[in-house]
């Protein structure tokens, strides 16, 4: 394989850790913001990837896709969250779930502004191989961290989205809560090896490459 194709590759595994660790540790530090404190007491309010890691989804899915050439993105292992005894359960299952796409998008933000500015900073001083590798890590978060946040707003359990929408939805739609929580991953699933979710993601990956690219 080509050195810079593996090169990229490395990078987008690397770059996704340390995104969905921070994704996982917004989900804990909102909960025990709002009185929860399970994430915290067991170790998984941290930047350490390990205490994260989903061997499927966190390695084997995200290297099936790069290696595919596709936009990397990938799930941990969801923080265990316990919001009975907080208080206005509802609205703290709102803000934690909504916590890690947020964090994406903060993520994604922050290494665009870093990308605008290595890229004036190559116009101006030439291509110096000193930047280079900070330069493809700051394209390469903007791309998997909006590809994170994108996917878990998906309004399909166990995603963060289905939390957004369980916590604002009427009464009257517990039904569809019911039936989402019981066959929500199958609905995933399906949605994965269809084409449906790449179908609904595609749009906005090809949107941040162009971005990357122009």
């Amino acid at each position: 394989m080509d050195p810079q194709k593996t090169l990229e590759i490395v990078i987008q595994i690397v770059v996704l850790l340390f995104a969905i660790s921070f994704h996982e540790s917004a989900h804990g530090y909102v909960a025990m913001k709002c009185g929860d404190n399970t994430a915290r007491d067991l170790g998984r309010i941290t930047m350490n990837p390990l205490k994260h890691l989903d061997p499927i989804g966190s390695l084997f899915f995200p290297a099936l896709l790069a290696f595919s050439g596709l936009p990397v993105f990938g799930w941990a292992r969801p923080v265990p969250v316990s919001l009975r005894g907080v208080r206005n359960p509802r609205r703290a299952n709102l803000l934690v779930s909504a916590a890690g796409p947020l964090s994406n998008v903060l993520l994604a933000v922050i290494f665009g502004f870093v990308f605008v500015l290595l890229k004036r900073v190559f116009l101006l001083e030439g291509d110096p191989a000193i930047l280079r590798p900070l330069f493809l890590i700051a394209g390469a978060s903007v791309l998997v961290n909006a590809s994170l946040a994108i996917f878990n707003l998906l309004p399909i359990p166990p995603l963060d989205g289905f939390g957004v929408v369980e916590s604002l939805a009427p009464p009257s739609a517990l039904p569809a809560v019911i039936f989402l929580r019981r066959f929500g991953f199958i609905i995933l699933i399906v949605a994965m090896f269809t084409g449906v979710l790449g179908f609904i993601m595609r749009p906005v990956q090809d949107l941040v490459i162009r971005w990357l690219r122009s």
